[in-house]
């Protein structure tokens, strides 16, 4: 049983209006009617009933609310339920029960002309298949899904061409996709997406099928572009140095069900379930936990810098080592907090329990 008192919320993603809920959303496969099975029993069901019924519940009670503008993060094993879920978050998978809404709108209750234009307008997908069209020019191929708006030509492909120049393929408007990279294909996949201008954006481990470098570019990319456009983007990987990298905030699944959320600092130092320490036992911790979490009350010694509360620990761990003093903790007015020793940096950096907080 999963305390649902740990699926705990980033302060900073609270303030925001949610963009995306789902509420008790359910996905059952099997030899039983999945819907009449969860509208008899009001939503309710244990592995136990699943099991008798002969149901597989790839998901399975899952309540979360994503943030506009926050970069959400669903992760978890192959077979864990993640893409499953995000197919239920746009309809493309009708769930079985619960309500998934968008803005306080229960998408269950659209009719499906409604859904189309909602998926046409205000939704993007990116998936790890690039699915580009082979006979189509990158420029053509990012103009598609305007042109399925029934959008004028002049007017498809100079967004196109905007789009084109925000993913960095200058140049290449008149290549056709086996003419690319893998890392130039997924871009084009990025601009078609985006050529709509969607208010929340899908990917389904876009970057999976890439080289390690191409990936980190991708990355890089991504993050440049959501520094831009501020898109609520939820984001499928598998890859827990990727979601540290460019997250929020994480949920992270197991056999149908949510098991946390929390932001990366927070699943790592107040992990809710063994599962979820196992999870991310091997993550660099100095990438993911913050000056705030190692605070103490100034001593009175000298500090040799400052760092705000949010610095992670990685980004100047060397600097508060090499000076063998403490480094002041300030808010954005200047304001002394609390101190963090280099003491408590190297228990850190040795992955010592108990390390000085």
């Amino acid at each position: 049983m999963i305390d649902q008192s740990r699926l705990e919320e980033s302060p900073t993603a609270a303030v925001r209006p949610v963009k995306l809920a789902c509420r008790n959303v359910w996905k059952l496969y099997g030899e039983t009617d999945g819907k009449a099975f969860l509208a008899a029993r009001d939503g309710t069901a244990s592995a136990a009933d699943l099991a008798e019924a002969k149901l597989i519940g790839a998901v399975r009670k899952v309540d979360l609310e994503i943030r506009e503008g926050e970069i959400f993060i669903i992760m978890g094993l192959s077979g864990s339920g993640k893409s499953t879920l995000v197919r239920c978050m746009s309809r493309l998978i009708e769930p079985s029960f619960g309500k998934v809404e968008f803005e306080g709108r229960d998408l269950m209750t659209i009719s499906p002309a409604e859904l189309i234009e909602m998926r046409r307008h205000r939704m993007g997908m990116v998936f790890q298949n690039f699915a580009l069209l082979p006979h189509l020019t990158v420029l053509e191929n990012i103009a598609f899904p305007l042109a399925m708006q029934g959008v004028s030509r002049s007017t498809r492909l100079a967004r196109a061409r905007e789009m084109i120049q925000m993913v960095s393929l200058g140049g290449r408007e008149n290549f056709y996709p086996r003419e690319l990279s893998g890392g130039q294909q997924q871009r084009v996949g990025i601009a078609r997406s985006l050529a709509t201008n969607p208010e929340i954006w899908f990917l389904d481990e876009p970057f999976s099928a890439l080289d390690p470098l191409i990936r980190r570019e991708m990355q890089d990319e991504l993050l440049r572009l959501q520094a831009i456009l501020r898109k609520t983007i939820v984001f499928i990987t598998h890859d827990f140095d990727e979601a540290i990298r460019i997250a929020d905030r994480i949920a992270i699944m197991k056999d149908g069900e949510i098991i946390q959320i929390g932001t990366p600092e927070e699943l790592v130092v107040r992990p809710a379930t063994d599962y979820v320490a196992a999870f991310t036992r091997d993550v660099q911790r100095a990438k993911v936990v913050s000056a705030r979490h190692l605070m103490q009350p100034c001593s009175g010694v000298a500090h040799a810098g400052t760092v705000t509360p949010e610095a992670r620990i990685a980004s100047f761990s060397a600097g508060i080592v090499a000076a063998g003093s403490p480094f002041a903790i300030v808010d954005a007015g200047g304001t002394r907090l609390g101190e963090v020793t280099p003491q408590a940096v190297i228990s850190l950096l040795a992955g010592i329990e108990g390390a000085p907080a």
